[in-house]
């Protein structure tokens, strides 16, 4: 099996992911799938039934895990895998829409929050500004406002639904796996992209031809985005 684009430690594959699965190694899969929402993907349809659907994510998302998704899909997956997430993240972002979170679930392992920080919510008190002044960071919350990938962002691309590179490299960072990083759905390739400046082996199966191209673009010239930790 031949890879469309190869970069030191990444793949990409173009087809469907359910006839690319089962010839890769196993790894940790890494993705956000198709919503099933009506986004305008190139090749895909994703305004399936709701069992057709749910149907096609059982038969490609398997453990262990890191889904991106909105909270109520995550019911189905935790019945579907006879186990509930071992851990959850909100996914918040400021957004003209009804739906201004998604939620970032880990199936079958435990992400470790000290391994990354972030800003204190509450600078002004006094013990919280003594360590700000040390350079100390807080632990990573179990809330995560990272704003979506929009028109006007640098890190846009042809993609409809594209996934911020941030989001990406922060569950990577806090998530040690000694195997590849898989991505079923890779899109515009952000978790490739996220794995590469990271230094871990990932593999992407996108079904776009276009959107290979537009994955392979990116992990060519990583330098040129503004990734914002």
């Amino acid at each position: 099996m031949t890879p469309y684009h190869s970069e030191p430690g990444i793949d990409i594959y173009h087809g469907d992911c359910r006839d690319i699965l089962p010839q890769l190694e196993r790894g940790l899969m890494v993705t956000d799938p198709p919503y099933n929402m009506g986004y305008h993907y190139d090749v895909y349809h994703d305004a399936l039934e709701a069992p057709e659907y749910w149907a096609f994510l059982f038969d490609v998302l398997r453990m262990p895990l890191i889904v991106i998704h909105y909270p109520e899909y995550l019911f189905p997956l935790a019945k579907h895998f006879v186990r509930t997430p071992n851990k959850v993240i909100a996914w918040v972002y400021h957004a003209n829409t009804p739906k201004q979170w998604r939620t970032v679930a880990w199936f079958g392992l435990t992400p470790d929050l000290s391994l990354d920080s972030q800003s204190y919510r509450n600078p002004l008190d006094k013990r919280v500004s003594a360590l700000m002044e040390q350079g100390r960071q807080a632990r990573l919350y179990d809330w995560w406002v990272i704003e979506q990938v929009k028109n006007v962002s640098t890190e846009k691309t042809g993609h409809p639904c594209q996934i911020p590179t941030a989001l990406m490299m922060r569950a990577l960072r806090v998530t040690p796996f000694d195997g590849p990083v898989i991505d079923p759905f890779c899109g515009s390739g952000t978790t490739l992209l996220a794995a590469q400046t990271l230094g871990r082996r990932a593999i992407g199966i996108e079904a776009s031809e276009r959107y290979c191209e537009i994955a392979a673009n990116r992990l060519r010239q990583p330098s040129l985005e503004l990734v914002v930790e």
